[in-house]
């Protein structure tokens, strides 16, 4: 008997198809299109068949099928238009040639260096806020993580001289994504980030060319990458390595900095589980004590609201391949030169999966229970199979260092009494939130042992509170 291809989920406009609800509300399509097909069902947008995948199963055919039937760089055409033929939106040949750097920058040694640059950082941050106050969190977090971001993977020189400017670009590049349009269109936004990656490789080119002439002065992510070579001893092309960095510098603050806000203010709506974290920070990090990984390891509690947040919230919520040769899905088949998708929202609300999958709750991945662990791909936040992304632990370890320092010194308080997920065809972040502050008092803050004190250079001179 002929398989039949996906179901097609109902609303789809005529020429358009479901282009227009997929641009501004796809998670309500998606939602309609499970509640009306089950885990398999496709949408058209304009000419384009897709085919969405819902459930770990499925969800574990797309991501192993991936650079074989499936495949990843032709799909992505928005992203090329941004930053070239780099990492996963690269001929698979040239990814693998290409992955090597990135590891390399990924590796643990960097990663403790990363760590100290997030703390560094993120205290800056606080030490600029008032004693008292309200901030919009959002926003807030955004600017640090591109401050991290800036001083992590470009060094110190280029967030203090340049980076205002680059990250004002950034914003005209990041606002040209789009899954359905063609990318080259006359369009102002695709104009716009034409302009903007031009200004950005005129701030990037001299920056490079001074890291190759004195390449013994800089210890870095970047210098990592200019110091780089292929297996024949060639080094990166200036143009690949340009558009590496703006591609990273990209992933490093796009979904991070909205899964950070979102984890302040998930624990500011569960006060009960937040007084579990405030509890584990004053056990496990006083003040002064410098927030180091087997310290970062003893936070079990934001560690699990972190990955809470990651499957309530994913920032990247779906992933899509080009259908190279005919796929069979159990009952269907998905003919070469359609799209298929997966539908992180979705797949990680499923009842099947997780308990009370609408709700907030960080114990679910406490030992006896690690819903996450009934299978491989249950939980695909930050992707699955080869191409999970690379920086995950980088973005889950700052997420780490900004709750528990933001915890740690200031007392909190929601004045948003509700609120929604701003979407976008990049990565979704939570609506504008304030957020009321009020700093800890000294005697609070300050440990009264010198040996803590001396560990954190922020409290260098601080009076210490008499024991």
């Amino acid at each position: 008997m002929e398989k039949l291809t996906p179901p097609v989920a109902s609303g789809a406009k005529p020429l358009l198809g479901h282009a227009l609800e997929f641009q501004k509300n796809r998670f309500t399509l998606l939602q309609r299109g499970y509640r009306e097909h089950g885990p398999v069902f496709s949408l058209r947008l304009f000419k384009q068949n897709v085919a969405v995948l819902v459930g770990p199963d499925l969800q574990k055919t797309f991501y192993m099928e991936t650079d074989k039937k499936l495949g990843i760089d032709k799909v992505y055409k928005s992203l090329r238009a941004m930053f070239g033929e780099v990492l996963f939106i690269a001929p698979h040949e040239t990814y693998l040639q290409q992955r090597p750097f990135v590891v390399q920058a990924f590796r643990r040694q960097k990663m403790l260096h990363y760590i100290k640059v997030m703390q560094s950082e993120t205290q800056k941050w606080l030490d600029s806020l008032a004693d008292e106050g309200e901030m919009e969190i959002t926003a807030e977090v955004g600017r640090l993580v591109q401050e991290v971001a800036g001083h992590a993977l470009m060094g110190q020189d280029f967030q203090a001289k340049v980076g205002r400017e680059f990250w004002e670009l950034y914003l005209d590049v990041g606002k040209s994504l789009d899954q359905v349009l063609p990318p080259n269109l006359p369009l102002p936004k695709f104009r716009r980030r034409d302009k903007a990656k031009a200004r950005m490789r005129d701030i990037l080119q001299p920056i490079i060319a001074e890291r190759r002439r004195h390449p013994q002065q800089y210890d870095d992510f970047l210098q990592d990458f200019v110091n780089a070579q292929y297996e024949d001893g060639r080094v990166i092309e200036d143009d690949l390595l340009l558009g590496l960095v703006m591609a990273l510098m990209f992933a490093g603050h796009e979904t991070t900095a909205g899964q950070a806000a979102w984890t302040v203010i998930m624990l500011l709506q569960h006060p009960t589980y937040q007084q579990q974290v405030q509890a584990e920070i004053a056990t496990h990090l006083p003040y002064g004590h410098p927030l180091e990984p087997q310290v970062m390891a003893q936070l079990k509690h934001i560690g699990w609201a972190i990955t809470e947040v990651e499957r309530l919230y994913p920032s990247a919520d779906l992933n899509m391949r080009t259908v190279e040769e005919d796929v069979t899905v159990g009952d269907y088949l998905i003919p070469k030169g359609w799209l298929v998708q997966t539908a992180a929202e979705l797949a990680h609300k499923l009842p099947a999966l997780w308990t009370a999958p609408e709700k907030f709750d960080p114990l679910r991945y406490a030992p006896g229970r690690e819903e996450d662990k009934q299978h491989r791909f249950a939980l695909i936040g930050f992707g699955g199979g080869v191409h999970k992304c690379t920086g995950m632990n980088f973005a889950n370890n700052e997420m780490m260092v900004i709750t528990a320092l933001l915890y740690q010194q200031f007392d909190l308080e929601l004045v948003t009494e509700e609120t929604g997920i701003e979407r976008s065809l990049g990565a979704n972040r939570p609506t504008k939130t304030i957020v009321r502050y009020r700093r800890k008092p000294l005697d609070q803050l300050v440990s009264p042992t010198p040996a803590a004190s001396a560990g954190c250079p922020h409290i260098a001179g601080a009076q210490v509170a008499p024991s």
